[in-house]
């Protein structure tokens, strides 16, 4: 029988969702508008946020879908026999009106088949997704402007426990000590944990970085931090969220660097990836499994350079297995911490000027990356990064899975 969480601990993770994530950590307001996308296998989390939408005075716009798993599968059935027009196909009316009626955007992710779309042309895939671009950035600009929030949550499904190697409650026993939902209030719980975040990136933006130095046994990489550049992380985007990131000027990223976690994207797996850049820019790619894939991710427009460099401290994540999720390997705690990079889109909320008055040739300037794709990609292995400051001076700012100051 499928496990589902004590109601008690669906309900905490519902109030954790609408009172503290959205609204970046602040929750949902009265008349808020939110559009909550989940499908069939994360229903019992779906209703229990539907509930404390409802309860906090906000309207929702439902985006609840059928599963894709063996016996019906609409997403493989799409790509197998939609046209080149249907598949670039954007309900541009939609999509925008859809964007001006919402306030917060709150994605519930789960799987029924976690490999649901093995074998399918990646071409058509990034295809689809470079179509809904204008979408993504519409989003983008009003969240810039103060406007818009979002959020994602996990739904452990049988499914996904298996590709993990954990039993469905050894999986659930993650999300629920990740999302501190045994506390008897998680929100206040993430509250304090929030202002422990801040309190760490307010000490990282006061150093003046010019470079940083990935140094361990499966990377040798510099990245080149940018003009005004802020660290960012926790919040509410995204539950749980550890890891304190900035998207770097990705023209100064130069070395190499391996993966130790497998990467799930569009529906398959890649595992074993290596990257070598040089001057910003993907110059050698490899992967174990599925390179097919990711060399297909990078040639999309802006796939080869990096968008986001992450680190997480082991001392705030209560993760310590592998999820095959990436909201949570990107979130690992364990013994190493995690670090990680993304390929593809920027985040504007890293620069510390004035993002509204930002033109696109503004942000192409200050080295910004604008792309369809964000594939993160994380490494648990024991890392070393050393802060080169503008005046010259070398400093560790992580070393064994933790901040060192």
């Amino acid at each position: 029988m499928k496990y589902v969480p004590p109601k008690k601990i669906l309900e905490r993770y519902a109030d954790v969702m609408v009172n503290f994530a959205l609204g970046d950590g602040k929750g949902i307001r009265k008349g808020d508008v939110v559009r909550v996308t989940g499908s069939e296998c994360v229903k019992p989390l779906y209703i229990e946020i539907l509930h404390a939408i409802t309860k906090a005075g906000g309207h929702v716009i439902s985006n609840y879908a059928p599963d894709d798993d063996h016996e019906y599968n609409a997403s493989r059935d799409f790509y197998m026999n939609a046209r080149d027009h249907q598949i670039r196909f954007f309900a541009k009316k939609y999509f925008r009106g859809l964007v001006d009626e919402v306030d917060h955007f709150l994605f519930i992710l789960g799987e029924a088949d976690i490999k649901s779309l093995k074998g399918i042309d990646p071409k058509k895939i990034l295809a689809s997704g470079e179509a809904m671009k204008p979408y993504r950035e519409w989003r983008t600009e009003k969240e810039n402007r103060g406007k818009l929030s979002w959020t994602l949550a996990l739904y452990g499904t049988p499914a996904m426990a298996k590709e993990a190697g954990l039993s469905e409650k050894e999986y659930w026993k993650q999300i629920i000590d990740a999302c501190f939902l045994n506390a008897s209030n998680p929100v206040k719980k993430w509250k304090n944990v929030d202002m422990q975040m801040r309190s760490l990136k307010n000490k990282l933006n006061k150093f003046s970085i010019e470079k940083l130095h990935v140094k361990g046994p499966d990377a040798d990489l510099w990245i080149t931090l940018g003009k005004k550049r802020l660290w960012a992380g926790g919040g509410g985007k995204n539950i749980p969220s550890f890891e304190i990131f900035t998207s770097p000027d990705w023209r100064g990223t130069n070395g190499w660097i391996r993966f130790n976690n497998p990467v799930y994207s569009y529906g398959n797996l890649i595992s074993g990836i290596e990257l070598r850049f040089k001057n910003g820019v993907v110059v050698s790619a490899k992967a174990k499994k599925n390179e097919k894939l990711l060399k297909q991710m990078i040639r999309t427009p802006g796939g080869n350079k990096v968008g986001e460099f992450s680190m997480t401290d082991r001392r705030f994540s209560n993760i310590t297995k592998f999820m095959a999720e990436t909201l949570y390997d990107e979130n690992i705690g364990g013994p190493n911490g995690n670090m990680h990079i993304a390929l593809g889109k920027s985040f504007h909320e890293c620069y510390g000027g004035n993002i509204t008055q930002q033109t696109k040739k503004d942000w192409d300037r200050l080295g910004f990356n604008d792309s369809s794709v964000h594939q993160d990609m994380v490494s648990t292995v024991p890392r070393t990064i050393t802060a080169i400051l503008k005046s010259g001076k070398e400093t560790i700012i992580y070393k064994d899975g933790m901040f060192q100051f």
